[in-house]
């Protein structure tokens, strides 16, 4: 079963790390995955230090998140598209 960890937790051992502790050192420590530490000190220096609040998007990072789905929804209707014109086209020889 996962564990949860809570903001402040997080938010202490990335500090350790940024102290110049080692990952091996908090891990044996703490008794936590390295792999998990790591991953808490790239979301801590994406969200800016706060693990409880989701990153806001940009105008721009929103409309390329939005052209991205439309993409998607695009390529997913042409596979469609071209699926049928086969099934067709080899119905009528």
């Amino acid at each position: 079963m996962a564990r949860k960890y809570e903001n402040e937790f997080k938010v202490m051992i990335v500090e350790l790390l940024e102290s110049g502790r080692k990952v091996s050192e908090i891990s044996d420590e703490f008794s936590l995955n390295g792999n998990m530490i790591r991953r808490w000190r790239h979301e801590f220096k994406a969200k800016q230090g706060d693990f409880s609040k989701k990153r806001q998007l940009t105008q721009s990072e929103l409309e390329i998140k939005q052209l991205r789905k439309e993409l998607k929804d695009v390529k997913l209707e042409r596979d469609i598209l071209k699926k049928a014109v086969s099934i067709f086209s080899k119905s009528d020889r």
